[in-house]
């Protein structure tokens, strides 16, 4: 497998546990927002780090993924449920459904790098974003 650039087909993906396609998501989510954010904050390490937090935190994915559940297929939907029912324990100051839902999202950002879908991640993302400015979210200076 190539590691910059995975494609595993479809069986070797969903054989993967929940909890690895997040725990591989999480780093492709946080390298999505970081690329972001160095655009628009390129000459500010703090700010670039405070508006990577506000995008990272469990509440802040719990919220993505409301923003885009709607525009996601059958089989995306099915990996989020597979990962925000794994089986993992919150942090002790984040709320549980946001964590869950948030490992969700990262288990579906992990899935479609791993599966090669670079252009679906990007729409995904690119929806998280219009969502986050729609509302006015961190991030938007």
């Amino acid at each position: 497998m190539d590691l910059l650039s995975p494609r595993l087909d479809r069986e070797e993906v969903t054989r993967l546990s929940p909890l690895a396609l997040a725990h591989i998501g999480d780093g492709v989510y946080e390298l999505m927002v970081r690329t972001h954010l160095a655009g628009r904050f390129g000459s500010s390490n703090e700010d670039m780090h405070r508006h990577t937090l506000e995008f990272v935190s469990a509440t802040a994915q719990a919220e993505a993924f409301e923003s885009v559940k709607d525009i996601l297929l059958e089989e995306e939907a099915e990996v989020f449920r597979r990962g925000r029912n794994a089986h993992s324990k919150a942090p002790k100051h984040t709320p549980v459904a946001a964590y869950h839902a948030a490992t969700g999202l990262e288990a579906l950002f992990g899935y479609l790098w791993l599966s090669g879908r670079r252009e679906r991640l990007e729409e995904i993302f690119a929806a998280i974003l219009a969502s986050r400015e729609a509302d006015g979210g961190p991030g938007k200076e």
